[in-house]
């Protein structure tokens, strides 16, 4: 049996950024990890001989400033790039649209010059409200409690001062943080703009990771929460990690092990002990004990209370509620060794270029996303699908061999999980490969070298990405990004603050605020309460 001062359950990247911010105070932290290696879905492996690639998480935006500067992930070997042009969204007529950069405003003027017109006018918008949702990422949400309101009060005024952020807005800018609140993507954009090729790549973002059509109430929010991030201090800017989405958590784990984390691999937790209403002890795999004070979860909540608590330690209507924690992002990963860069039929060439390091989006439109969800609804995967193609080796070579290159497709709409009377077979193991095919055809079907380059490949369907990395039902945000499971209802109303019912137990994952995406947030802002709640203890 060992002991520590605290216990992190899962090594990926919001678990070693709450492991950093404790050792950094002092606190004595083991880590522990069921895979052979630290990042969670944040990960470069070789996938195929000679190439490497991120194999879960792809691109970066989303990494908060202040935990890069916090862990010093620089001097730990981490080097950002941003892509030369934003996103390419090439269309079945032969015509293409290049957003980033100086020439977007024309690009978008070849479909509408109205469009091309109001471009500046959306982007302050997105921006106002976005300075007040970004100033929340690191914030911890008041909590709903039902005690009196003496315990209610610190969370009153916690709410008044976010309240006087959005006071500070104009009208028009309150209006239009309500509209990115509440309403669809497809909505909000139909009122913006006419042609259907600025729509689809703005609106694409409201469908990452989100089994859900753009135009679901809410979906407008998990557009925003897209542009949220920035690279190397541009706001709303994509990039790549040179090394991967692994080189973001390696520096991580240098970062904690030079402050003195201990961090352990291949060491899955299968039971967390409660001892009188508090966290005691994990349990692992092959029966090791580790005794601490402070236990603290990076899982998919779900994850956490149904499998790893015994449910007699749970407050039942917690519990229930746990069980209908609702995942599934409706996501098809796969990771494609090229023998040479697509030669797209709208943009001809295999040099790279431009586009080729842009987020490649195959949608032309919301309709067509839209029809994708519902598809996949009816038939457990769209047979016109959603496709963001990155190509990170033409920015990053050392990921294939030279002259090689290695794509990320992050496809949508899938079933989260396939309905137990499904023609050929309930599980994913037995449709995933006809499905791959369909995603490379697809690309094909723009690039016509596509198919004739694919070396190898990867394929992740949802019960992979759930196997593997625990993301439940392929969700990719430890819990859907819906106004019901957000800020103060994430995980739920009462234990926003990344505290559980139990006491020394609390959650760092994605599950919690702000969600989903490589930001490290949930990870410090659980490290600041945990903290907060040692001090008190102290004085006491």
């Amino acid at each position: 049996m060992g002991t520590t001062d605290a216990v992190i359950i899962g090594g990926g990247h919001n678990g070693l950024v709450a492991a950093a911010y404790l050792a950094q105070a002092g606190v004595a932290v083991t880590v522990l990890e069921r895979r052979h290696v630290v990042g969670g879905a944040a990960v470069t492996e070789e996938f195929w001989p000679g190439f490497r690639n991120s194999v879960a998480a792809y691109t970066v935006s989303l990494l908060n400033p202040q935990i890069m500067r916090d862990l010093e992930l620089h001097r730990h070997g981490l080097k950002i790039v941003e892509r030369k042009l934003a996103n390419f969204l090439p269309l079945p007529d032969g015509r293409s649209l290049k957003v980033g950069g100086s020439e977007t405003k024309a690009e978008v003027a070849k479909f509408s010059e109205r469009d091309a017109e109001r471009l500046d006018a959306y982007e302050r918008m997105l921006s106002a409200a976005g300075e007040v949702l970004g100033s929340l990422m690191l914030e911890t949400p008041p909590i709903v409690t039902a005690a009196g309101w003496a315990a209610a009060l610190p969370d009153l005024f916690k709410t008044a001062r976010l309240m006087r952020r959005a006071g500070r807005l104009s009208m028009a800018e309150r209006r239009a943080l309500a509209d990115l609140v509440l309403k669809s993507a497809g909505d909000l954009l139909d009122a913006w703009f006419e042609s259907d090729p600025i729509k689809a790549v703005l609106g694409f973002d409201s469908i990452v990771g989100s089994y859900q059509s753009p135009y679901a109430p809410g979906s407008a929010y998990v557009l925003a929460h897209h542009t949220l991030g920035e690279v190397n201090g541009r706001r709303g800017a994509w990039g790549h990690a040179i090394g991967g989405m692994g080189a973001i958590s390696e520096a991580m784990a240098r970062c904690c092990a030079e402050r003195g984390v201990r961090i352990r691999t291949n060491a899955a937790v299968r039971e967390v002990i409660v001892e009188n209403d508090a966290a005691a002890e994990v349990v692992t795999d092959n029966g090791e004990t580790i005794r601490a004070p402070i236990v603290v979860s990076s899982l998919n909540p779900k994850l956490l209370f149904t499998r790893l608590l015994d449910a007699d330690t749970l407050p039942p209507d917690f519990l229930s509620r746990m069980h209908n924690w609702r995942c599934g992002s409706g996501s098809f990963r796969m990771n494609v060794a090229l023998s040479e860069l697509p030669d797209f039929t709208c943009l001809p060439g295999r040099t790279p270029a431009d586009h080729h390091t842009a987020g490649i989006i195959i949608a032309p439109s919301l309709a067509y996303m839209e029809r994708a969800f519902l598809d996949a609804k009816l038939n457990g995967w769209s047979r016109a699908p959603v496709i963001e193609m990155v190509i990170p080796s033409t920015l990053d070579d050392s990921l294939a061999p030279p002259g090689r290159h290695v794509a990320s497709l992050f496809c949508q709409h899938v079933a989260p999980e396939l309905p137990a009377d499904f023609p050929g077979g309930a599980s994913w193991d037995d449709h995933k490969d006809a499905v791959a095919d369909l995603m490379i055809d697809t690309v094909d079907s723009y690039a016509p070298n596509f198919k004739a380059s694919v070396i190898g490949r990867q394929v992740l369907s949802p019960l992979d990405l759930e196997r593997d990395f625990g993301l439940l039902g392929g969700d990719i945000f430890h819990g859907q990004l819906s106004l019901d499971q957000l800020f103060s209802a994430r995980p739920m109303l009462g234990y926003a603050d990344y505290r559980t019912p139990i006491s020394g137990l609390y959650m760092c994952g994605a599950g919690t605020h702000p969600g989903g995406g490589v930001s490290g947030a949930p990870g410090h802002n659980a490290a600041r309460e945990i903290l907060r709640d040692m001090k008190r203890k102290t004085r006491a």
